[in-house]
């Protein structure tokens, strides 16, 4: 790590400490999912109604249900009948995780176009992270999506940061160079503030780690391999020789000539 980067992490995590610096905050209707899912009983009519008070929210799920990777035999245009298709469980990760959107805002026009763009990836990414878990059954899709979808949260602190800093936001290569060493730490704290499960707030921590073992097939190596995929042919890491391929047991050659992987990408936009 540069020494730029070393001291950005260390003052941005110093003001995390000091609550300086606020780590972002889940928004409001997601607490809201939380909360109802947490009600063993809840209907797919109530839930339905706790997601419908958010119109955009809503819209998207019905997007997402009606996309090529999930759709059926006929269009879906209510909402309690996408929640009813998708399920509980996979209703209520899919909306926190797509709700967590609203927070990817900033006033300088740089920012927020660089947060457009971890958007961007990180939708891409959980469509990619939907596929792989639906072809190793003892992932869930709907986590593997989550784990995607806020992959790169670590990133918002970081550009908030940069946008108090004009040295470090006029310098595109710099600001780069330090998101890719910090955004893991940052990441891993914001998902245990917001009480993720800890098998996706370790997530941001490890999905880079390329050499990482582990016991078992989880969601970082689901991440993983979802981000070499995203990325163009050819890159600097041949699929074929990630450890997290082999745990989940999946053929590089056939996912790579996979069609179904290009309608992932779009899945959540």
């Amino acid at each position: 790590m540069s020494e730029l980067a070393q001291l950005v992490q260390s003052q941005l995590l110093a003001a995390i400490d000091k609550d300086d610096l606020v780590l972002p905050t889940l928004p409001e209707v997601a607490l809201r999912i939380r909360e109802a899912a947490e009600d063993s009983n809840i209907s797919v009519g109530t839930l339905s109604k706790v997601i419908g008070r958010d119109a955009a929210l809503s819209a998207r799920l019905i997007k997402v249900v009606n996309s090529p990777m999930l759709r059926a035999s006929t269009e879906v245009t209510e909402l309690q009948t996408a929640v009813n298709r998708l399920g509980i469980n996979y209703s209520c990760n899919l909306a926190i995780g797509l709700v967590i959107e609203q927070i990817f805002h900033a006033r300088s026009p740089v920012v927020e176009q660089k947060m457009r763009d971890v958007w961007a990836c990180s939708l891409a990414v959980a469509g990619l992270s939907h596929e792989l878990c639906q072809r190793h059954r003892q992932l869930q899709a709907d986590q593997g999506a989550l784990a995607g979808l806020v992959h790169l949260i670590g990133i918002l602190p970081i550009l908030t940061y940069a946008e108090e800093h004009n040295e470090l936001l006029s310098d595109p290569v710099r600001l780069n160079h330090v998101i890719e060493h910090i955004h893991p730490v940052l990441g891993d704290k914001i998902l245990s503030a917001w009480e993720f499960p800890r098998m996706l707030a370790a997530v941001p921590g490890q999905y880079q780690q390329l050499a990482r073992q582990a016991s078992q097939a989880d969601y970082a190596d689901v991440v993983q391999v979802a981000t070499l995929l995203n990325q163009s042919p050819g890159g600097d890491q041949p699929l074929e020789s990630v450890p997290a391929l082999k745990r989940l047991g999946l053929d590089p050659a056939a996912l790579l000539n996979s069609g179904e992987l290009i309608d992932a990408r779009h899945m959540f936009r």
